[in-house]
């Protein structure tokens, strides 16, 4: 990758998830803590182990999202249990990069490869089609408030 060329995007949808058994529910913000997550989330402040502490927040990309609902599966960004949905940036490319969120400073950890639990809770084939993109888990850097609508930008 060009190491010149700089990711840039916007911030669709905001999603938390509340307990255990609910559906992600949209908000128009969210507020990020460093070290924590989003507040307001089920996932805030987990400790490491099964969710390691640097996977705080996840992004999933709208086309990703499209393309499924494109193949014909009713499927939408809540389903994808993702917390920020994305347009205009491949995510992919942000592993290992820190980046912008608003106000919000974020470090792409790991991609967040679809699993047989999300294929349990939506239907069989999702891990095929969003094979290699389903998503990014990221590390919250510096905290801020995110808003739907937020550019998303490599910091350079």
């Amino acid at each position: 990758m060009d190491s010149t060329r700089t990711h840039s995007g916007t911030i669709e949808q905001i999603l938390i998830a509340g307990p255990k058994g609910t559906p992600r529910a949209p908000v128009d913000s969210a507020r990020a803590v460093a070290g924590m997550g989003l507040m307001g989330d089920r996932y805030f402040g987990q400790k490491p182990g099964r969710y390691a502490a640097d996977r705080q927040v996840t992004l999933i990309e709208a086309e990703a999202v499209e393309a499924v609902r494109d193949g014909g599966v009713p499927f939408t960004a809540a389903d994808a249990r993702r917390n920020l949905v994305t347009r205009g940036v491949r995510l992919n490319e942000l592993v290992g990069r820190t980046f912008r969120v608003g106000g919000v400073t974020l470090r792409g950890v790991e991609l967040c490869h679809p699993c047989g639990h999300l294929a349990k809770l939506t239907y069989r084939g999702v891990t095929r089609d969003l094979k290699m993109r389903g998503g990014l888990r990221a590390e919250v850097l510096a905290s801020g408030e995110i808003r739907v609508g937020d550019p998303l930008a490599e910091n350079r």
